[in-house]
């Protein structure tokens, strides 16, 4: 950008900005040319990453790289990270000596002991539930709705 085209500092006015405590008009226009540097040397750099992105493509495109390839690539080294990292590390540690440790032991069997007890309980409702069912079909009030079911289906096609 073009120092000149840029607003000038001065104590005042319509258009210009006024001048920040302490800095001279000369250092004002010394920072505003080094600004308009440093954004001629940004938006330079902005070209140069976008045709480098371009070519890394066209590279990856020929060595037969596709886009999950390189998805997959990167979970691999991303969850290599994780697992190298001082967090998970420490974490690791911790769990470990949690699952060794004597309150965990009595919690995993009496959870263990709980879910037996609760699969028996279970079964038992399943045989009980069978038994019933198995009564109430063989019930005259189930074979005589039976009957009538089976009658006006027969009579109808079949339809209800």
């Amino acid at each position: 950008m073009d120092a000149g085209a840029r607003d000038t500092f001065t104590e005042g006015g319509a258009n210009e900005r006024t001048l920040p405590p302490g800095l001279t008009e000369e250092e004002a226009a010394e920072l505003e040319l080094e600004l308009s540097k440093v954004e001629d040397e940004i938006q330079t750099l902005r070209h140069v990453l976008s045709s480098k992105e371009r070519h890394a493509g066209e590279l990856r495109r020929r060595l037969g790289i596709s886009p999950l390839i390189e998805i997959k690539s990167n979970l691999t080294k991303g969850w290599h990270n994780v697992q190298s990292s001082n967090a998970y590390l420490t974490a690791s540690a911790t769990l470990e000596d949690i699952s060794r440790s004597e309150a965990y032991k009595k919690t995993q069997e009496t959870l263990s002991q709980a879910g037996m007890i609760t699969s028996s309980a279970f079964s038992s409702l399943s045989s009980a539930l069978r038994s019933k069912l198995g009564e109430m079909r063989n019930s005259p009030t189930f074979k005589n709705l039976e009957d009538k079911m089976g009658a006006g289906g027969s009579t109808n096609g079949g339809e209800m």
